[in-house]
């Protein structure tokens, strides 16, 4: 079955906006992924200042591919001679699981 991978990103109140333009703006760079299954960004409503970055692969081989290549270059800025960006979270932690069960709604 799947694995799910869980970023989990501290951010601040002041830097909320930026973090979920930054997701908007980069829509489609993960889709096209092999073996790429779905993706949530999930805000905190209340207690928290973390972010929840959800996404579903089908093996861990797909997720590291992914992450040695297009995820890697994403990061790494716009290309050369365009301007840094100041980094929206202050602290990252991964999670990692397999997937064991999972229900999907019945089509009637």
């Amino acid at each position: 079955m799947s694995v799910v991978k869980i970023n989990v990103l501290t951010v601040p109140a002041e830097q909320r906006e930026v973090l979920e333009q930054r997701f908007a703006s980069r829509a489609g760079s993960v889709e096209n992924s092999d073996g790429f299954e779905w993706f949530e960004l999930l805000r905190p409503v209340e207690g928290t200042d973390q972010y929840l970055v959800y996404t579903r692969w089908r093996s861990e081989e797909d997720f590291t591919a992914w992450m040695e290549g297009p995820m890697k270059a994403a990061h790494q800025g716009g290309g050369e001679g365009a301007p840094k960006q100041r980094p929206a979270a202050s602290g990252s932690t991964l999670w990692s699981f397999e997937v064991v069960q999972q229900a999907a709604p019945k089509k009637g």
